[in-house]
């Protein structure tokens, strides 16, 4: 061993238990109580979990090392998911409950700045109790919060929360594109405890802002999943879907299924009467690449289907009324899981397709209180600016403002625009308009013969590029996609 080598050793020895104090998390005891005992993994295995094996590189590992916070309560780095360069932080409930103090800040904000820096997704894992009160002394970094915001629709964000997550933390969720709970994770502004003190309320986390309360009656969070494992692997499949920042192309998948084939099947699916309910994850399932629809966001507003899904190969966005629920009318919790979506896709490549089938947007003294004229609105608002190319089929049925909203406006900057043959469509649905309009037998009888005729009425303007037969619905999309292949 050279002198140069033996000068080395300390500094190497020292550097090795500087690292070695970093990664210990909270200590073997806490990881077992709070994490393994519970069937969760610990922050260090949710990152080994996010990336393909071997590829993950730490940023910021002494961060909290010379004040014994190891990581300060947040591991972050950058690896790579199925090949593709990604960043991503999880927050170490083990140290300190999660709690952000300064140095976590500046991590958060570090990997936010790379993200956008370099082009690639960014996945945040949220377990923690928010500021950390006892750190008073700021981070040099700038707002993490700050950085989030700015990075949205630049690269897809996605959030994953695994835990009770409050607070600061908590709001890199809706900051995000797409955000997952396990069944035992909760989301508020505010715990439990903070909501006792401050209102006199007993409540409870599930109570609070448990993954039901999110998913379901708030909205604010996409997804569930039962455990940390299919978590980090739902995020894994949906960053599958995107290119790795806003301007390059999406990701080709190639499968089986990516030609053109009839779709006999939706003869059986869909029936011509439209005063019957139908299913329409059953088409989408159908018309897609076998297995590739990935539906976001189930439990909220369930009148309208949102989610991607491939043709060709390519993956598209689907915005879909479902019959099943509400006969497909538009309430103001769908049209807000439609607005969201149309908002997130519209900064990537994708095309996507409108599904309409609806007797227009809800009414009554209920939906006008949820807001249904204001949430409508925007929902049009968000389907006129989008510049991706839009695909349309009017299904069944579409009166009103709820062809509007799905984009059955003719002349909207669609590449396509179809409808089948047994459409029904008009300003409103011929009975109650007629009794509204307090029509003769014989006027009525007119007005809704001329509603069953609403496609071909509607082809013969070239309000509709054509009319066409259910089973020829797959090839006619793929279709239309290659017309608009070269944007």
């Amino acid at each position: 061993m050279s002198d140069h080598r033996a000068q080395w050793q300390p500094w190497l020895e020292e550097l090795d238990r500087r690292r070695e104090a970093g990664a210990a998390m909270g200590g073997p005891e806490r990881v077992q109580k709070y994490m393994h005992s519970r069937g969760k993994l610990d922050a260090r295995q949710r990152i080994e979990r996010l990336f393909d094996p071997g590829t993950f590189r730490e940023i910021g590992r002494l961060v909290g090392t010379m004040e014994d916070i190891p990581g300060d309560g947040f591991v972050c780095g950058y690896g790579r998911i199925d090949g593709r360069m990604t960043l991503a932080g999880a927050e170490d409930f083990t140290v300190l409950g999660g709690s952000i103090g300064a140095g976590n800040t500046a991590k958060r904000y570090r990997i936010a700045e790379l993200a956008a820096q370099e082009g690639v997704p960014l996945v945040t894992m949220l377990e923690g109790a928010g500021h950390r009160l006892t750190d008073t002394g700021g981070s040099r970094a700038p707002g993490d919060l700050q950085a989030y915001a700015d990075l949205s629709g630049q690269v897809p964000m996605v959030c994953i929360v695994m835990g009770a997550s409050a607070g600061h933390g908590a709001l890199a969720a809706p900051l995000s594109d797409f955000v997952i709970m396990t069944s035992y994770a909760s989301m508020f502004t505010g715990g439990p405890p903070l909501v006792k003190a401050a209102t006199g309320e007993d409540v409870t986390k599930e109570e609070l802002g448990g993954a039901d309360v999110c998913t379901r009656i708030a909205g604010s969070a996409h997804n569930v999943a039962p455990d940390d494992e299919t978590a980090i692997d739902m995020a894994r499949h949906y960053l599958g879907y995107f290119p790795l920042r806003s301007g390059d192309p999406s990701p080709y998948w190639d499968g089986s299924d990516n030609g053109p084939r009839p779709v006999p099947e939706l003869l059986d699916v869909i029936p011509p009467n439209d005063r019957l309910p139908y299913d329409m994850h059953h088409v989408i399932e159908l018309i897609c690449d076998a297995g590739t629809f990935f539906e976001i966001q189930p439990a909220y507003g369930p009148a309208i289907i949102v989610g991607l899904g491939c043709f060709g190969g390519r993956p598209c966005g689907v915005v879909a009324n479902n019959p099943a629920h509400l006969a497909g009318s538009v309430d103001a919790a769908a049209a807000i899981k439609a607005t969201d979506f149309l908002e997130m896709i519209g900064h990537y490549d994708h095309p996507v397709l409108f599904l309409a089938d609806n007797p227009g947007v809800m009414a009554g003294t209920k939906a006008e209180r949820e807001g249904i004229l204001k949430w409508g609105g925007k929902m049009y608002r968000a389907e006129r600016r989008l510049t991706n190319a839009k695909i349309e089929i009017t299904m069944r049925k579409a009166f009103g403002f709820g062809s509007v909203v799905m984009a059955q406006n003719p002349f909207d900057r669609q590449t396509q625009s179809y409808a089948l043959p047994s459409v029904n469509m008009a300003a409103m649905p011929a009975e109650a308009g007629g009794r509204s309009a307090k029509l003769d037998a014989e006027t009525q009888a007119e007005v809704e013969q001329q509603q069953r005729s609403g496609p071909y009425r509607l082809a013969n303007r070239l309000g509709s590029d054509d009319v066409i037969d259910p089973r020829e619905m797959r090839n006619t999309i793929l279709d239309a996609l290659s017309l608009a292949e070269n944007r």
